[in-house]
């Protein structure tokens, strides 16, 4: 079995990091790549997932096994075939899978309405319009609502307009 990596464009990899996709295709590729090799996932310098080739017709589909999406190992791969012991020591890096624990999202905003279904309605415009570029959503883990942290396009967001007053 070959080992490879594989370099998701700036773009997909935001998109990556935003949405769970269990494959992500990949237009182009290691040409040399075949149906069950193990490839790494390389995004901005960095090792984001460990991935096994599904199928090559015009590009790769990659089924994820591991995903460091929020931990990248950092690396200077390029794309391409690489050898054993690189592929190993970037694997094992990743890490195992780690468990699973309930957690809660929300996105609340305040809407003017005549009636539930027109607020309903208007939620749902104001989400598709705002995006995950704009909208902050809330997290946290079951039980510990006072752990609640906002993020915008997956990465923690600061949405305390008194915080950000202090550090000016």
């Amino acid at each position: 079995m070959a080992r490879w990596s594989v370099v998701l464009p700036d773009e997909q990899w935001a998109t990556e990091r935003l949405f769970q996709h269990d494959v992500v295709t990949v237009a182009g590729g290691p040409a040399g790549a075949a149906v069950g090799d193990e490839v790494l996932v390389v995004a901005e310098q960095q090792v984001v997932a460990l991935a096994r080739v599904e199928k090559t017709d015009g590009g790769l589909a990659l089924w994820y096994l591991r995903r460091a999406f929020d931990e990248p190992v950092p690396a200077d791969l390029s794309e391409g075939p690489i050898d054993e012991a690189t592929f190993r020591r970037f694997a094992e890096r990743l890490g195992g899978p780690s468990d699973r624990k309930p957690w809660l999202v929300s996105v609340a905003m305040p809407i003017e309405a005549v009636n539930p279904a027109e607020a309903v309605r208007q939620f749902w415009s104001h989400v598709l319009e705002l995006g995950p570029a704009e909208l902050p959503t809330y997290v946290w883990p079951s039980g510990d609502e006072l752990a609640m942290q906002a993020f915008v396009l997956g990465a923690e967001a600061n949405q305390d307009p008194e915080e950000e007053d202090d550090e000016d």
